[in-house]
């Protein structure tokens, strides 16, 4: 159970969480991938979104390189999730990356992050 999380209705989401507002869907993203890093060890780019998004399911190398584009880091660097840069550009890469464009503006990942 996240932070603003509506109840779960398979009539209009089966698979993923639904959030009263994007501040708190991006919030739980940001929470997740701080939680890959702390419990995982996964510290790069590559190891963060090789878990988030699955070969099974993405071209997991293609979102790897975007993310990492975005955050001008190389794959394999190492990267703090929770430092607020870090994560609010990592967050709206995977935002981008997920839609296609960027819904949100700044504002709204700004505002996810003092969530945390």
């Amino acid at each position: 159970k996240w932070k603003g999380q509506l109840p779960y209705d398979p009539a209009i989401e089966k698979r993923f969480c639904r959030f009263e507002s994007p501040e708190y869907g991006i919030r739980a993203l940001m929470s997740l991938l701080g939680t890959y890093q702390r419990k995982y060890a996964l510290n790069s780019v590559d190891g963060i979104i090789g878990r988030w998004a699955p070969t099974i399911e993405n071209n997991t190398n293609a979102y790897v390189n975007a993310v990492a584009k975005a955050l001008g880091v190389s794959p394999m660097d190492w990267i703090r999730v929770s430092d607020k840069k870090t994560a609010i550009g990592l967050a709206k890469a995977i935002v981008q990356h997920e839609n296609g464009s960027q819904p949100y503006p700044d504002e709204v990942f700004e505002r996810a992050f003092n969530l945390l």
